[in-house]
């Protein structure tokens, strides 16, 4: 069974078990993925399209989380990160920060990367390995760090 339609019979289920929340996200998501299909790209969503629209949610949402704090709106943040907690279920297991360290020390010395200048090189060696498994921002900044050391 595709993700696609792993998303469409988890939205069935929790729209029957009246599960607001969660009918509401798996919702939005679903429409993403059909916002994509319309737009032409492709016929249907392969899953690894799917796992990028979930993860450019996630995205989205944890941007939110930070309008929210900077606006004091408590509940609003606790309902967003129950959204990503929902959405997060549909990716792979997500890597840590020391499985990304270890990464980038390993691909680094693959790659020959050893100054802040070798960024560019080690970044694009680095995001096809963690690609849906981890936050680019966060892979961003571990490299920059790995590089100033």
């Amino acid at each position: 069974m595709s993700l696609r339609e792993t998303l469409q019979n988890d939205w069935k289920a929790a729209v029957k078990n009246r599960d607001k929340l969660k009918a509401s996200v798996l919702s939005m998501a679903r429409s993403a993925v059909l916002l994509y299909e319309k737009s032409g790209a492709s016929k249907e969503a392969t899953d690894d399209v799917v796992l990028e629209i979930i993860a450019k949610e996630i995205k989205q949402r944890r941007e939110t989380i930070e309008e929210f704090k900077n606006a004091n709106r408590t509940e609003l943040v606790k309902e967003t990160q129950d959204e990503i907690e929902i959405l997060l279920n549909y990716l792979p297991q997500q890597l840590t920060e020391v499985e990304i360290k270890e990464l980038i020390a390993r691909v680094a010395s693959e790659v020959g990367a050893n100054s802040i200048k070798d960024m560019g090189k080690l970044m694009s060696a680095v995001v096809p390995k963690t690609k849906g498994r981890a936050d680019g921002k966060l892979v961003s900044t571990l490299v920059k760090d790995f590089l100033n050391k």
